[in-house]
């Protein structure tokens, strides 16, 4: 597969977007040759087992090379199950836990075998829609055990726990970033660390700068989903859309903590009807036009001074300046 050269951005995308507009079913291998085609585009996650059902491991890897992307990561998708919709790790019966264990641990093998490095959790259907309806400490602790057990399949591998407040379960077991840290210390695995979503952490009525300031605090930052919305749910907008400030603070404190991972955009251009190919290179173009400026004021000191006198009328000017009078 393509190896990039180094320290060159790292984009991917959300592929089930670039079903939008092909004939027929459209299988993985068409969606990934599809976002190929969108300039800059050069990285890609899969969902393990969606992207798997029609192609092995061989398969996509030969597709990612002729498509010129690298791998990122891969990501697991328990709700496409319905055996797992009261849940996976927390699920009341431990023959359905235990099915969501192997196939996680069946995904890092595959992960492994394509040389990459990096499972992503999403846990969407771990959680509780009622009062009185959940175990809540049976659910915490056969979480974490669930955790410890996928970490410990493959030291080699990163596993990042992204967090939601909800959807599909009314309450998640892991919300917000107090609690998916307080998870990540308990289970206390080295290769364990979390994914910022952009519109999750709104949704969470958090502040993404701050969010990710306390993850790099605590343990690792292992992937940066970028998107936007307007915090009352996971809307999927366009980067920079609705919150280009603190997008370009996100991107202050990832440039700070040396942040070298690839960029995803998980964004949704087919739920408006969006051409998603088109979505996709302005994602890039925002994104390359916030990391310039970011990469301007990380080391401005007059915006260090105003920080530090947590002088906003000042830190407004300078970055101002800095956001809306930036080269192309």
């Amino acid at each position: 597969m393509t190896i990039l050269r180094p320290n060159a951005p790292r984009y991917a995308a959300r592929l089930n977007a670039f079903k939008t507009g092909l004939p027929g079913k459209p299988s993985a291998e068409d969606m990934l040759r599809r976002a190929s085609t969108v300039p800059g585009l050069n990285a890609a996650d899969l969902n393990y087992p969606d992207h798997f059902d029609h192609h092995s491991a061989e398969e996509m890897m030969r597709v990612l090379e002729d498509c010129g992307m690298a791998l990122n990561g891969l990501a697991m998708r328990y709700y496409t199950d319905p055996g797992f919709r009261l849940g996976a790790f927390t699920h009341p019966n431990p023959t359905v836990r235990r099915a969501a264990v192997d196939i996680t641990k069946k995904g890092l093998d595959t992960l492994a075998h394509m040389g990459g490095n990096l499972m992503t959790l999403w846990m969407g259907q771990d959680g509780f829609d009622y009062a009185f309806q959940g175990d809540y400490k049976a659910m915490w602790d056969t979480t974490i055990e669930a955790i410890q057990e996928v970490c410990d399949h493959n030291q080699a591998i990163d596993i990042a726990i992204e967090y939601k407040p909800n959807e599909p379960r009314a309450y998640a077991l892991m919300p917000d970033i107090g609690t998916t840290l307080l998870a990540v210390k308990e289970a206390n695995r080295t290769n364990l660390g979390v994914t910022l979503d952009f519109a999750h952490v709104l949704y969470a009525d958090e502040m993404p700068a701050h969010t990710a300031h306390l993850i790099v605090r605590h343990c690792k930052l292992l992937g940066v989903h970028l998107n936007d919305g307007y915090g009352k749910r996971d809307d999927g907008l366009m980067v920079g859309s609705v919150h280009p400030m603190q997008t370009l603070e996100l991107f202050v404190e990832l440039e700070r903590a040396g942040y070298d991972g690839a960029i995803y955009f998980d964004t949704f251009p087919d739920h408006g009807g969006l051409d998603p190919c088109a979505e996709a290179e302005t994602n890039i173009i925002m994104a390359e036009r916030l990391r310039a400026t970011a990469a301007q004021l990380v080391s401005d000191s007059s915006l260090a001074a105003a920080i530090a006198q947590q002088d906003a009328t000042k830190s407004l000017q300078i970055v101002g300046e800095a956001l809306y009078r930036s080269p192309v």
